[in-house]
């Protein structure tokens, strides 16, 4: 079922379906809900989905104000709290991992569970940060879409690219939707957002990691850095695959989300 609420003067639409533990899909740069059409359909009948479109993104409108990652983490809680959902498991993909961080700090009482997807706890590093200001210094010359089309192909494995550029096609062409304005709001809010190790040390919380063995957005050195900082790690590598795992290894992906949604389902609230 497709629904909307209001937050901050923003429209926020998103998914809800299935019943059982809330599980929140958050989506990367670049992207919006629909990149998690596969997980949908094969979660839906183990849990209630919640998967938002980003503010910018997809169906939702932009916040009317510099919003930060905090921002959007505060978004999702005022999501649940519309929704009268206590608590979830979270997991984030990417740009959507920041915000699941962000939100495992700042309300750890509503996340029972969290999943960094080609996602990681370390800030931007100064190169990075140079490279997302060069990025927004092109988008506002160019345009966010001359930006997406040429960057996309980037976060796939050469394979894939070359087994289905008409799928790769099809996600530039969804990116055409967003907006210069949301895509440099997105690369400030990333520069911007600290370091979160932190929150994989500070609590008990299950936390699953997948992780590209291809991946240059979000390398796996960097990510096998903090696998052991949670209490509860649960730890996925995919061979020959870059940043998009949940197109490139779906089958794999969808079920290594299964059994962490079910294995967190178990414990104790």
């Amino acid at each position: 079922m497709q629904k909307q609420f209001q937050y901050k003067n923003a429209t926020i639409s998103y998914t809800l379906v299935g019943s059982g533990q809330p599980v929140v899909l958050l989506h990367g740069f670049g992207e919006d809900s629909r990149i998690f059409n596969e997980q949908l359909e094969f979660l839906k009948e183990h849990c209630l989905l919640i998967i938002p479109d980003l503010p910018g993104s997809g169906l939702s409108s932009i916040l009317p104000f510099d919003a930060g990652i905090d921002d959007y983490a505060h978004c999702i809680k005022s999501l649940l709290e519309f929704e009268n959902i206590a608590s979830c498991v979270i997991l984030g993909h990417s740009m959507g991992g920041y915000i699941a961080l962000a939100f495992a700090e700042a309300y750890p009482q509503m996340i029972r569970g969290l999943g960094l997807i080609h996602s990681t706890a370390f800030a931007d590093g100064e190169e990075k940060k140079v490279l997302r200001r060069k990025a927004i210094l092109f988008m506002q010359d160019k345009g966010a879409f001359a930006f997406l089309k040429t960057s996309i192909p980037n976060l796939f494995s050469k394979k894939f690219r070359e087994a289905f550029p008409e799928r790769i096609e099809s996600l530039i062409e969804d990116s055409r939707q967003l907006s210069t304005e949301v895509c440099c709001q997105y690369y400030y809010a990333m520069i911007n957002r600290p370091d979160r190790t932190n929150v994989l040390k500070s609590n008990l919380l299950p936390v699953l990691f997948v992780i590209g063995t291809e991946d240059m957005a979000v390398p796996m050195d960097d990510i096998v850095k903090q696998v052991h900082l949670p209490g509860c790690s649960y730890i996925h590598i995919l061979e020959n695959t870059a940043h998009m795992g949940i197109w490139e290894a779906t089958a794999q992906v969808n079920l290594y989300l299964l059994d962490f949604i079910k294995q967190v389902t178990t414990l104790a609230p």
